[in-house]
């Protein structure tokens, strides 16, 4: 290959290769042969225009051209679209054909593709040429954009209207040829369901080929592959997996016939690098990862995986997958791509050309029922504030984290220690128990009436700070281990049972997570989260915020939580470190941090960064740790690391970018293969030395080099005893709560003329006695319907937190509304259960009614406290009501006459009358 090629050889060249890549064979057409392969890419093929500079054929027929300009015209490819488009509708030499469908126009760095047979023909960027096998089949069907505009008009059944926009949204978007689009849908409201529903869709009606669903960690896809399993779309009584192949992709490889395959970006990425993935690799999120690279690290073309494989491409929590490294994954397909988000941020919309088809916040959620508002408690102690100082002298702890082993040793020099620092360098048992000890201490002020403790989130900094507050929590609630348990990815029990368990049954009901619970999974009867870490990003915190929106009905919540008198109406978010009010990023910044912590460096180079400082780096801490670390240890690393010891691994990673070793190896190479030209010899040897460096690595050898080089301990703090600052509702909750409770006086004044229980109480005082069960339930129903979020024990709740309210939480949702309404319309001064209004009602009657000569026996007492309980609940009593429980077992309306006579209706009369005052 000359070195003085000009700009336009130098692009054919590159051309060439890529279409080598793709299956074509490229011939000169004085040198055709079609028997090499399906795909012949010809060169200058003569057409009544002029000479095309590559026309393809596809099993010996004509089906594109590709117009190729040099380097310096990549930015005007679009200019020169008129020019392909004139070869495309030429007439070949020696053929009588039709136009053809597919047109590039490349620079071989830069390609831009139009299938010709598109409704309204676009041009589109794509990462490589398709293969000749894909074209083939293209021309067996209608085109994907045309099949697109046959999609029928969506049946709504079993669908939320927040879905039934993103659906129709979406589509139209399909049929207008938007390449991006994305779905913003608050946590809870049912993305993953909506997905799936318009995925049926495309496969279904637009006839798509293979589409992708992407996540980033192991457990949302192991999540969304349930969700794919119990799906039933609304015009088929059969299951979507007895309809289409489901493949979560374990390995890198890509089973032909499933129609939908889900994994995680990691998985992807390193099977287009055509690399296996270890799975421990894929349970982190890697966006939270602190590292990132100056320069996206080059995916390459993979036959395997070539870039028409998926027709879309869905990405779950896509405002934390679509940067850096990841991008150049969604980038290489020629795919649709639908984001899902209940997060986005500036860049989300960026990314995807702000083609937001759906909108639906937390808010819209709350008001549709569909998600559960929250209110914030804060707990603050003074060592949870400010931190603490141990004098020299003193004794104290000091523990190991991997093992916890402790040793007994003496201060020389006074430890002063900030909040920060806290269950990282130094553990304080003492405020650990003072935040545990008043959160069950306050949980009755927190959720009144409970009898058990509601399930309960926390978040933990590290598996250290989890194990120290488990052991705490069980102690502080005199409870076994069953009833708080880890749930990370380290903990020995199976992560998915206990979640399991957490999500299902009566215990544990305190789960203590790092980030494995963090974000996107399901945990419907979760009403408080506990924080005792820090978020710095605005994103995450929302994510973390949103495992508590989930909403649930009132059997299913109580099937958990047995004390439970309602539906789920709110959760609480209990901030013991500040975190609702410390500043956060609205998202995580482009450029590398110029501190990088040594498991983000582990996890760099494990995914194949190509990055000069990033090795240097990694050498020089493993350096530092192997001066640290026993002989023991020492062996243990060796173990896992296939042999290789501390200071080969430093070798190797500075090898890697070493000048002198990359020569020796290139000359190397050289002696192999004399052919190959100097530049590319050095760069085939630094690839090779990369490769050594960073194969040792693996999830297992990380995930131990993190741990081991913990052990150089924390202090334990049991010096200094904590002291609690405050613990109460935020003022933000306050004021939420007034405007809540604003809100529903608002609603119920405007429906008092047409609600009949409301006229009664607002209009018709003297006529509260009528008020029946079923005008009260019809309040209820109306409420439900219009405006779930005024859901009665959540206004009652409301009041409880700014006023004086008589009695406990109500029985049930009904007593509620009815205090409610008392208190609203004046009736009541200040809120009070109204079976508690019925008792002292009650009293009132038979105290009066008992003043004169007039005594009631034993038995007649009985039936009346009989009656005042019913009325309690049920409002009203109809003298039908006596042929019904409680009253027909003990003899019905016939037993009431023998005890009363014929002052039974007058009794009844008088008591709806008193009770209802």
């Amino acid at each position: 290959m000359s070195k003085n090629q000009t700009p336009e050889q130098k692009a054919r060249n590159s051309i060439d290769g890529k279409l080598k890549e793709s299956g074509w064979v490229v011939q000169e057409k004085s040198k055709i042969d079609w028997s090499v392969s399906r795909g012949i890419a010809v060169k200058e093929y003569l057409t009544d225009v002029g000479p095309a500079d590559y026309v393809l054929f596809a099993d010996k027929n004509p089906v594109g051209i590709i117009e190729a300009k040099k380097d310096e015209e990549g930015h005007r490819l679009t200019v020169v679209e008129a020019q392909s488009f004139g070869y495309a509708t030429s007439k070949l030499k020696y053929l009588n054909n039709d136009p053809l469908p597919f047109v590039y126009e490349s620079t071989g760095k830069l390609t831009r593709f139009t299938d010709m047979r598109d409704p309204k023909p676009r041009s589109r960027p794509v990462f490589s040429f398709h293969r000749p096998e894909t074209f083939d089949e293209y021309l067996k069907k209608k085109p994907l954009r045309e099949r697109l505009l046959d999609i029928p008009e969506l049946r709504t059944e079993r669908l939320r209207d927040c879905q039934i926009t993103a659906i129709s949204n979406l589509e139209s978007s399909f049929k207008d040829n938007r390449p991006k689009a994305l779905v913003q849908m608050a946590t809870g409201s049912g993305k993953t369901y909506t997905a799936i529903t318009f995925i049926y869709r495309l496969l279904k009606f637009a006839d798509a080929k293979k589409i992708l669903f992407l996540v980033d960690t192991k457990n949302l896809g192991e999540q969304a592959e349930q969700e794919f399993n119990a799906y039933v779309p609304n015009d088929d009584n059969r299951k979507f997996t007895e309809l289409y192949n489901v493949q979560r992709l374990r390995s890198s490889y890509i089973a032909s016939d499933s129609q939908v395959c889900i994994s995680t970006i990691q998985r992807l990425y390193s099977t287009l690098k055509g690399e296996e993935l270890d799975e421990k690799t894929e349970e982190e999120n890697p966006a939270e990862r602190g590292w990132q690279p100056k320069e996206p690290l080059p995916v390459v073309y993979n036959e395997k995986v070539p870039v028409e494989t998926f027709d879309f491409i869905v990405i779950d929590e896509c405002h934390r997958s679509i940067y850096n490294l990841w991008q150049q994954v969604l980038d290489y397909f020629d795919a649709f791509l639908i984001g899902l988000t209940a997060t986005p941020d500036k860049r989300t919309f960026g990314f995807f050309n702000e083609n937001v088809v759906s909108e639906y916040s937390h808010e819209d959620a709350v008001a549709d029922g569909v998600n559960v508002g929250y209110d914030v408690y804060i707990i603050e102690t003074e060592i949870s504030k400010n931190g603490a100082k141990i004098n020299a002298q003193e004794y104290v702890d000091r523990r190991e984290k991997l093992t916890r082993k402790k040793r007994w040793e003496q201060l020389d020099e006074d430890f002063t220690y900030t909040a920060k620092k806290l269950d990282r360098d130094v553990v304080n048992p003492s405020q650990i128990r003072h935040v545990i000890r008043t959160f069950r201490e306050k949980l009755p002020e927190i959720f009144p009436g409970r009898k058990e403790v509601p399930k309960t989130l926390i978040f933990a900094k590290n598996d250290s700070h989890a194990d120290d507050i488990i052991n705490i929590v069980r102690e502080e609630f005199g409870e076994g281990n069953s009833f708080c348990k880890k749930v990370t990815y380290k903990t020995e029990e199976d992560p998915k049972s206990v979640l399991a368990a957490f999500r299902n049954e009566y215990n544990p009901r305190i789960a203590v997570t790092v980030d494995m619970i963090a974000t996107g999974t399901d945990v419907k009867p979760l009403e408080c989260l506990l924080f005792m870490r820090d978020v710095k990003s605005l994103n995450y915190f929302e994510q973390m915020k949103g495992r508590g929106t989930r909403t649930l009905g009132f059997d299913d919540l109580k099937k958990v939580t047995p004390s439970a008198i309602s539906a789920k109406t709110h959760f609480v978010v209990v901030d013991a470190v500040g975190v609702t009010k410390t500043l956060k990023t609205d998202s995580r910044p482009l450029e590398r941090k110029k501190s990088t912590s040594l498991k983000d460096l582990l996890a760099a180079v494990t995914f194949g960064a190509r990055d000069e400082d990033l090795y240097v780096s990694l050498a020089s801490r493993l350096a530092r740790l192997d001066r640290q670390i026993s002989e023991d240890e020492r062996a243990t690393f060796a173990e896992k690391a296939n042999g290789k010891t501390i200071s080969q691994i430093v070798k190797d990673l500075l090898n890697a970018y070493n000048p002198d070793m990359i020569d020796l190896k290139a000359d190397e190479i050289k002696q192999r293969q004399p052919e190959i030209s100097e530049t590319d010899s050095k760069k085939k040897a630094q690839e090779n030395l990369i490769d050594i460096a960073r194969s040792t690595f693996s999830g297992e050898l990380n995930n131990y080099i993190e741990n081991v080089r913990r052990v150089h301990e924390q202090i334990i703090d049991t010096v200094n005893l904590d002291t609690l600052n405050r613990a109460g509702w935020d003022k933000d909750a306050v004021v939420r709560d007034e405007e809540l409770i604003n809100d529903f006086k608002a609603y119920l004044e405007a429906n008092k003329d047409e609600i009949t229980a409301l006229r009664i109480f607002y209009n018709q005082p003297y006529q509260r006695r009528e008020v029946t069960f079923t005008m009260i339930k019809e309040v209820l129903e109306k409420l439900r319907l219009e405006k779930p979020h005024f859901a009665p024990l959540r206004i009652w709740q409301a009041y409880d937190q700014l006023e004086k309210v008589n009695g406990n939480s109500p029985k049930n949702e009904l007593i509620a509304l009815v205090s409610l309404i008392r208190r609203i319309t004046g009736i009541d001064p200040v809120l009070t259960a109204y079976d508690q209004t019925v008792n002292r009602n009650f009293q009132d009657w038979v105290f009066k009614k008992q003043a004169g000569t007039l005594k009631f026996n034993e038995d007649q007492m009985n039936w009346l406290r009989m009656i005042k309980e019913y009325v309690a609940t049920s409002f009203h009593l109809e003298i039908d009501d006596l042929d019904y429980n409680p009253f027909d077992t003990l003899g019905g309306r016939g037993r009431m006459y023998q005890l009363f006579g014929d002052e039974m209706n007058m009794v009844i009369s008088e008591l709806n009358e008193a009770l209802a005052t």
